[in-house]
């Protein structure tokens, strides 16, 4: 199966029959190096007047058909134009041998057409072939051999001029068609990170407000001062979380690696699992830390979701040339499960992807579940580092 980038519709705008109305618009220019050959017809009688006169009807009438019957300026030939075209060609042979030497600038309007109508794989040989029919013309009608120069290069260059211009309404048109596709594909995308950005945000702030709500109902009893301070804490998580939200819809919403680890640890301890974390000394450039702030995240939102773990182990590391993160705990080695394609660990694969870096996670062959990624440090991003780090 083939998959066109434009079609004939696209590249006619929302309008076909306006871009059929310029190219005859264009085409009647041509009509005003017909005046002359008006004229000689006028001075015609009797029969030769009635001929004449339906040879140049039906040489005008096709001479606008053609273009008009166009699809498109990309793919502009079909079974109508053909036909069209053809007609137009046994008209503009035959007129100037019945009526002489008046007659034989017709091909250049052919060179025209060929020029609009046919694929552009064809229009030198159509250009060509109508250069080469005026010449032949000028050739055998007596009193026309004089014009044979001016007949042949008005053919040949008004028909590179019109390939030319078709050149620029086709570029005009995919233009067109490529500033549409470029907005499409830019609200596409926007959807998607606000849509992962909800779910990783959300994700993690309802985990935690489920855990701290779980808290203070079995405290309600017989703690309730600390079942109240569990609930303060739930109402605050949910403002934050409201803010998160709000933050990203609006696109200013950055993970802070160091804010990250903190949510980690009250997580992570509301849960009643144990949290080690190990960060270098050296600072992380910042998108490196926005970055692995999310996979943070991420990564102990499945821990508390799904892993019944009781200890979890954080790494931040860094070296000149990469940035490392992994989190290792000793569950039940289910973390990545039930995430659909396009969330979770897949959505924070694709984050790390477009960083130039990497993400490993699966079962560890001891037991748990082990999320790595890994993210290389360019030379300008080292540099950074290591002034913050001297700052």
């Amino acid at each position: 199966m083939t998959t066109r980038l434009f079609d004939s519709e696209d590249l006619d705008g929302p309008d076909p029959g306006r871009s059929r109305r310029r190219r005859a618009f264009w085409s009647s220019f041509g009509l005003i190096y017909m005046i002359p050959l008006v004229q000689v017809v006028a001075g015609y009688r009797g029969t030769r007047l009635a001929l004449a006169v339906l040879g140049l009807g039906a040489f005008i009438g096709l001479y606008y058909a053609t273009p008009l019957s166009m699809r498109s300026w990309v793919d502009p030939v079909g079974r109508l134009t053909y036909a069209l075209l053809t007609a137009f060609a046994l008209v503009t042979a035959a007129l100037p041998v019945a009526f002489g030497d008046e007659w034989v600038g017709t091909p250049v309007y052919l060179s025209m057409i060929c020029a609009m109508a046919l694929p552009m794989d064809w229009v030198l040989w159509g250009i060509g072939g109508a250069t080469a029919l005026a010449s032949v013309q000028c050739l055998l009608i007596d009193g026309a051999r004089g014009a044979l120069p001016v007949i042949a290069i008005t053919s040949l260059s008004l028909g590179l001029m019109m390939v030319g211009f078709r050149h620029a309404r086709t570029l005009v048109q995919q233009l067109r068609v490529a500033r549409g596709e470029v907005a499409r594909l830019a609200a596409a995308d926007e959807r998607l990170r606000i849509a992962r950005d909800l779910h990783d945000l959300l994700g993690h702030s309802l985990s935690l407000i489920v855990l701290k709500s779980e808290l203070a109902r079995r405290l309600g009893e017989r703690d309730t001062a600390r079942a109240m301070a569990e609930v303060s804490d739930i109402e605050s998580v949910a403002r934050q979380s409201l803010a998160d939200v709000r933050a990203a819809i609006s696109g200013f919403r950055q993970r802070d690696l160091a804010e990250e680890l903190d949510g980690a640890r009250a997580v992570l301890a509301a849960a009643q699992v144990e949290a080690v974390v190990r960060r270098p000394p050296a600072p992380l450039p910042d998108q490196v830390d926005g970055l692995f702030g999310w996979a943070v995240r991420e990564g102990v939102t499945n821990v508390v979701r799904h892993a019944r773990a009781r200890r979890v182990t954080i790494t931040v590391g860094r070296t000149d040339r990469e940035a490392t993160l992994e989190i290792v705990d000793d569950g039940c080695g289910a973390a990545a499960e039930g995430h659909a394609p396009g969330h979770g660990l897949e959505g924070l694969a694709e984050r790390v992807a477009d960083a130039g870096g990497t993400v490993a996670a699966g079962p560890r062959d001891g037991g748990g579940f082990r999320l790595a990624v890994r993210v290389p440090l360019g030379p300008l991003g080292a540099e950074r580092a290591a002034v913050e780090s001297a700052t």
